[in-house]
């Protein structure tokens, strides 16, 4: 027998979050924070068919296309199995009674990735599922939704930097005065520098899955005991807003510094925040000239950099080759910059 026709199909994507200085003190152990990112595309993409409730044999039906599964959700109520996050968040936002769902999600970001791959999921699935019931979330909202889901609901570790990334979208100024609690101010620049900018940037994946380790606990535990304003944390909340400086008077060379220097505290963190891997395209883009590198997310094993190259084109896609063929894992993701974060419709 045909499945039945959805009787609504809506659609949501959310940017991935790249270049973070500041990361780090966006969390519950620094208090408060300032953080400079930028929100770029490959976003996450969310579709969620509604059906009738009593049309369908499973009430919520969970397609996670990159991992190539497909399976009905048969418990709620804190019995999540297969994908936690998107449970949670699912059982989070009510789904009306008379509903059903399936929800397909995809993202062209390798998972584990170190961009905030999880977040930009969480905040589109949040999305989609608010356009079940009336009202909307502000962007505000939908972040500090998705982040209380990983920090209250699966007991996570997470700051709030990449959850407003996604939900604000483009080149971000963020001022956390108490945790959560933050001021998002998105940097409106001439098209040229945006634009340049956006061709000056590039993401390597370094071809295996960040997961947090021994070593994430370990900072956590010195941070936590250092206090709020201790000079670790201090030095990299100075990048921050020498980021949002040198984006407004579009001088590379000074955010390449603010990427360094950011790149450079985290190693002050611990050395292992800094991997070999990173340390190897490191040492390629020094000696192709190029402005700043800097480990996203929290560092550690696996994950990715970004790279803030010099002014010629060829000399990019030069450095790009030559990363490429040093490591077969290493992996060139094209970025564009993302003007939007949230974005949310229905098709016809």
């Amino acid at each position: 027998m045909a499945s039945p026709a959805p009787q609504r199909r809506i659609n949501s994507v959310a940017p991935i979050r790249i270049c973070d200085n500041g990361g780090w003190t966006d969390t519950w152990f620094a208090e408060h924070g300032v953080i400079f990112n930028i929100g770029v595309y490959p976003y996450a993409e969310v579709q969620l068919e509604v059906f009738p409730r009593h049309q369908v044999e499973d009430r919520i039906v969970i397609r996670a296309e990159n991992y190539g599964q497909k399976y009905a959700v048969r418990q709620l109520g804190g019995a999540w199995t297969q994908h936690p996050l998107l449970e949670a968040a699912i059982e989070y936002m009510r789904i009306p009674e008379e509903l059903a769902i399936e929800v397909t999600i995809y993202c062209q970001a390798p998972a584990g990735c170190s961009t905030g791959t999880s977040a930009a999921v969480t905040v589109a699935l949040i999305g989609a599922l608010d356009a079940l019931t009336p009202g909307r979330l502000t962007p505000n909202e939908v972040a500090l939704t998705a982040q209380r889901i990983e920090t209250e609901m699966l007991k996570q570790q997470c700051g709030i930097q990449d959850q407003l990334c996604s939900a604000y979208g483009g080149i971000n100024y963020i001022e956390m005065f108490k945790y959560p609690h933050a001021s998002v101010s998105q940097l409106q620049v001439a098209n040229t520098i945006w634009w340049e900018l956006e061709r000056r940037l590039v993401l390597i994946f370094l071809g295996k899955s960040h997961s947090s380790s021994d070593v994430h606990q370990k900072v956590i535990a010195e941070l936590e005991g250092a206090g709020p304003d201790c000079k670790k944390l201090a030095d990299l909340r100075q990048t921050a807003p020498a980021s949002r400086d040198a984006v407004y008077a579009g001088d590379f060379a000074a955010l390449g510094r603010a990427m360094i220097t950011n790149t450079e505290a985290q190693a002050r963190l611990h050395p292992e925040l800094v991997s070999r891997e990173a340390w190897e395209i490191i040492n390629i883009a020094r000696e192709h000239d190029v402005l700043g590198w800097k480990v996203n997310g929290a560092g550690g094993d696996g994950g990715s950099l970004t790279l803030l190259t010099g002014p010629l084109s060829h000399a990019k896609r030069h450095l790009i080759q030559q990363i490429e063929q040093t490591n077969p894992l290493f992996q060139h993701i094209p970025v564009y910059l993302s003007r939007t974060g949230l974005r949310l419709w229905e098709s016809p």
